[in-house]
C-alpha cells in the first residue's frame, strides 16, 4: 500500500481518539480530501483494526503512534517529529452514564489529556483545531430546532467537560489572535462505512441505540430496552436527531477547510435538523435486517428528553456542509456493519485479508 504525497497534500493532521467510531470514519474522508492523518489513539476505546480496515478502503497506510494524552512528554516528542499544522480532537472518555458514577476520573482525563494537548500545540506552534463537542452542552433545551447561541446547560459530568473544554479553547482564541478553534458539536452518530468495513463496536455495553438494536436484531440481546413510551411525541418514545457517521466525518473536512478563513472559535451544530422517534429506528433497522426486533417499553430514565433535534443551517451556511444520507441509509449501513462482523472487530483480528498493523 502507498502513502500520500506529502507534495499534493492539504497538511498533515493529528487525530486524537483516531482509532475510535467517528475518528476512523472521519480519517477515511481526511485521506479522500488529500490530507495527511496522523493517528494516536491510547485503544480504550478504539481499535488497532479499525486502521487495517481504512488502509483496505482508501489503498493508504496511517501512520499511527499509540499515545495516551496525559503522557505529554510522548505527545511532545510526536510533535517534535511530524510537520503537524493541524489537530483533530476526538480522544476522551464517553459515557453519559459512565461519567455520573465515576465524575473525577471523566473531568481529569478530558480536561487534563485536552490541557495537554494544547500545551503542546502551543509550544510547536500549532494553533488550528477541531473540536469534537456534543449536543450534550445544551442539556434539556427548552426549545427546537437546537440553534448554537442557546445557553449551555450540561445535566451530566461527560457534557460538562465538553462546555469546559469549549470555555478553554474560547479563552485561547481570546489570548491569542493566531488561533482557531472549531467547535463541532454533534447530535446523534449512528450507521457505518457503506462498505461494512468500519462501524461502531462498543468495547462493553452500547452506549448509543442503534448497536442495542443491530446487537438485539443479530441474536446477541433478547430484546431491546426502550426507556419510555409516554413522551409527548406521535408514539411516545423519545425523539432524536440521527445523523450518519460519513456525513458526521465529512462535517470535520469543512471544518478545517474552514480554518484557513482565520475564523477564530466558533460553534456548529453538526444533525440532519429532523428527529426519528426510538421505535421508528427500531422498525427502520428491523427492514433493512429483514426481521422485527423486539423490544419492551420501560421506565423513563432521570434526565432524557422527549424530543431533540438541531438547526444545522449555520454549518451549511459557513461550510458549505449538510447530511446527505438519509434514516435508511444509516441503518441499512449500521446493519450491513453489524451482519457483516457480529463481534465486532474481534471477528476478524486475526483475518489474514487485513494482516497485521505494526504499533509505533
Amino acid at each position: 500500500m502507498q502513502n500520500i504525497g506529502s507534495e499534493t497534500s492539504k497538511g498533515y493532521v493529528l487525530v486524537t481518539g483516531g482509532a475510535g467510531y467517528i475518528g476512523s470514519h472521519t480519517v477515511v474522508e481526511l485521506i479522500n480530501a488529500n490530507y495527511v492523518p496522523i493517528v494516536i489513539d491510547n485503544l480504550n476505546n478504539g481499535y488497532v483494526e479499525a486502521l487495517n480496515r481504512i488502509e483496505v478502503i482508501t489503498g493508504f497506510r496511517v501512520e499511527f503512534h499509540k499515545i495516551d494524552l496525559m503522557n505529554e512528554v510522548a505527545l511532545s516528542q510526536l510533535f517534535d517529529i511530524r510537520p503537524i499544522t493541524m489537530v483533530i480532537h476526538f480522544a476522551g472518555y464517553k459515557s453519559v452514564t459512565e461519567s455520573v458514577s465515576k465524575p473525577l476520573s471523566y473531568y481529569d482525563n478530558n480536561i487534563t489529556g485536552t490541557l495537554n494537548l494544547l500545551k503542546v500545540m502551543q509550544a510547536h506552534n500549532v494553533k488550528n483545531i477541531v473540536f469534537s463537542s456534543s449536543a450534550n452542552v445544551y442539556g434539556n433545551a427548552e426549545t427546537v430546532p437546537i440553534t448554537e447561541d442557546l445557553r449551555h446547560a450540561a445535566t451530566n459530568p461527560y457534557g460538562r467537560t465538553k462546555m469546559f473544554v469549549e470555555a478553554i479553547l474560547k479563552d485561547q482564541c481570546i489570548s491569542d489572535a493566531e488561533w482557531n478553534c472549531i467547535l463541532l458539536r454533534y447530535f446523534n452518530p449512528v450507521g457505518a462505512h457503506p462498505s461494512g468495513l468500519i462501524g461502531e463496536d462498543p468495547h462493553d455495553i452500547p452506549n448509543n441505540l442503534v448497536p442495542y438494536i443491530t446487537q438485539t436484531a443479530i441474536g446477541k440481546r433478547e430484546f431491546l430496552s426502550v426507556f419510555g413510551g409516554d413522551y409527548e411525541t406521535p408514539d411516545g418514545t423519545g425523539i432524536r436527531d440521527f445523523i450518519h457517521v460519513v456525513d458526521l466525518a465529512r462535517g470535520h473536512i469543512a471544518a478545517l477547510d474552514h480554518i484557513s478563513k482565520n475564523p477564530g472559535c466558533v460553534a456548529y451544530n453538526l444533525g440532519t435538523g429532523r428527529g426519528y422517534s426510538v421505535l421508528e429506528m427500531v422498525a427502520a433497522i428491523g427492514r433493512a435486517a429483514g426481521k422485527d426486533v423486539p423490544y419492551k417499553i420501560v421506565d423513563r430514565r432521570p434526565g432524557d428528553i422527549g424530543v431533540s433535534y438541531a438547526d444545522p443551517s449555520k454549518a451549511q451556511r459557513e461550510l458549505g456542509w449538510k447530511a446527505v444520507y438519509n434514516q435508511n441509509d444509516m441503518c441499512e449501513h449500521a446493519w450491513k456493519w453489524q451482519s457483516m462482523n457480529p463481534n465486532g472487530y474481534r471477528d476478524a483480528i486475526n483475518n489474514e485479508l487485513y494482516g497485521a498493523f505494526r504499533i509505533h
